[in-house]
């Protein structure tokens, strides 16, 4: 199983989705929360060039925003 990252933020309906959606497949994933976490919020930035919510990482793959073909394909979603 691939580990999932997901950086989000308060007041983001896009970021409550891609929860959502992995609950809904039963896949555990960290959440980062760049508003309540500094350190996550750099991280984002600098290791991940991102700058918006939800950014999900995917094993090595980086997703910005909610890209729910390319989430398929890498967690074998049919």
């Amino acid at each position: 199983m691939k580990d999932i990252i997901i950086y989000t933020q308060p007041q983001c309906p896009p970021c409550e989705f891609a929860k959502n959606y992995f609950r809904s497949y039963g896949f555990q994933f960290i959440e980062k929360n760049i508003a309540k976490d500094p350190q996550a919020r750099k991280e984002l930035m600098h290791k991940y060039d991102a700058y918006s919510t939800p950014t999900i990482i995917i094993g090595s793959e980086v997703i910005v925003g909610f890209c729910q073909e390319r989430i398929n394909k890498l967690l074998s979603i049919q």
